[in-house]
């Protein structure tokens, strides 16, 4: 799909549209619901086509807004906590490990 065609059709939301991508979400919506979201989205998608038509070509691309460099630790495997410490604060354990409800039943 060019970009010119793409343009066209951009703001260009029906009902049908509506419709169908709540099909897909499964969920059921009234009809105001249905007319609420089509000028929702009509409206989200004609902002896009402003956005698409500003004037970028001077600007630089970038990865985030702010200096904040990439805090999380190191994947390194070990002992952090102290197991019988943690068990400690478990309701039920068993063998080393936090006993809980079974999820699924024996069929």
């Amino acid at each position: 799909m060019n970009g010119v065609r793409f343009k066209i059709e951009m703001a260009k939301i029906s009902k049908q549209d509506v419709e169908y991508v709540a099909s897909l979400a499964r969920l059921e919506l009234s009809d105001s619901e249905k007319e609420k979201f089509t000028q929702q989205l009509s409206s989200v998608l004609a902002y896009f086509e402003k956005l698409d038509a500003a004037n970028t070509s001077e600007g630089k691309a970038i990865g985030q807004i702010n200096d904040m460099k990439n805090i999380a630790s190191a994947d390194e495997i070990g002992e952090k906590w102290d197991r019988e410490e943690l068990l400690k604060n478990a309701p039920e354990q068993e063998d080393g490990f936090i006993k809980v409800k079974a999820v699924f039943e024996n069929e």
